[in-house]
């Protein structure tokens, strides 16, 4: 049986759910676009080919195995695009929580089946249809759970609002010890780069005290400041709106020390080696035209 556990974002990594690239099915059209990062390059006719995506792919698998990290994979559906793991799920200290996904990414969570068979039943939740949350919205800071969600009156109205309050108040009373903390998100159904579509688009901790952010990436300048307080100024990277649209606060934590980042991140990585951290640098920059990077492809099950 796997025993679960993730408490925070960077502790070392020792299982984890990897998505797949490999029958990704054709471009999508238009009217399919999930996001409008997608919608753009679909338009511009550089929407990534599978081929590119599998390479990417493969890069990620290899720094796992270097580290040492067992490497779960999705089932493969045929014509499907099975990258983003960190949508279909995620696990809070011992606890795996089921997405209420899009209905049509169901069969997602069907491709990880066996995983979770094994894994204590009692130990997998699934909320209630009201609730709204997705794994990219959620982030563990040990004592604190951070959430993205949407609080706008328009929130049916936005494919890119993916937690809603009810959300929210679902993970503070599944975790009545945490200090769960909700940050209102802008979102954007047209303009990519004023869209963040989860929490971990504009922020994300790295190391033991440190972490990336985007300012206005907050509907609120006091969510920000409430990070900017807890973090310290001095121990935040700021990105810009184009870093942010290259998914640059979209980084994964293998140890307190080691963080996997997109080759082209020239300005992060050169501040993230400067604090002291092992950069394993690969290229992502083809999945990223999806609006999601490197958190995004993964779903931690355990950390020590």
């Amino acid at each position: 049986m796997l025993q679960l556990n993730v408490k925070n974002e960077t502790s070392r990594l020792r299982a984890v759910v990897l998505g797949s690239a490999v029958d990704n099915g054709p471009t999508p059209t238009a009217e399919e676009a999930y996001d409008p990062k997608s919608l753009e390059h679909i338009l511009a006719g550089t929407y990534p080919v599978e081929a590119d995506m599998v390479n990417e792919m493969e890069a990620f698998n290899k720094v796992f195995q270097k580290y040492d990290v067992k490497v779960f994979r999705p089932e493969r559906i045929e014509n499907y695009n099975q990258i983003f793991t960190r949508d279909i799920g995620f696990v809070i200290d011992d606890t795996f929580i089921k997405a209420n996904i899009l209905p049509d990414r169901e069969r997602e969570l069907d491709a990880i089946q066996y995983v979770l068979d094994q894994i204590n039943p009692a130990k997998i939740v699934r909320p209630p249809e009201e609730v709204h949350i997705e794994g990219g919205d959620v982030m563990l800071w040990n004592d604190y759970i951070f959430i993205g969600t949407y609080k706008g009156s328009d929130y049916k109205d936005y494919i890119t609002a993916r937690t809603n309050m009810a959300g929210v108040n679902y993970i503070k009373e599944l975790f009545p010890n945490k200090i769960v903390k909700e940050f209102d998100l802008v979102k954007s159904k047209m303009e990519a780069r004023d869209n963040a579509l989860h929490l971990d688009c504009c922020f994300q901790p790295v190391g033991d005290n440190k972490g990336i952010i985007y300012k206005s990436g907050f509907r609120e300048e006091a969510d920000y400041r409430y990070l900017v307080k807890l973090f310290g100024k001095e121990n935040l990277f700021h990105i810009t709106r184009e870093e942010m649209y290259n998914m640059n606060s979209n980084v994964f934590s293998i140890a307190p020390n080691v963080v996997v980042s997109e080759k082209n991140f020239t300005r992060l990585n050169t501040w993230l080696r400067e604090q002291g951290f092992t950069v394993e640098e690969i290229p992502y920059a083809e999945i990223a035209k999806q609006e999601g990077l490197l958190r995004c492809s993964t779903l931690p099950l355990i950390r020590d």
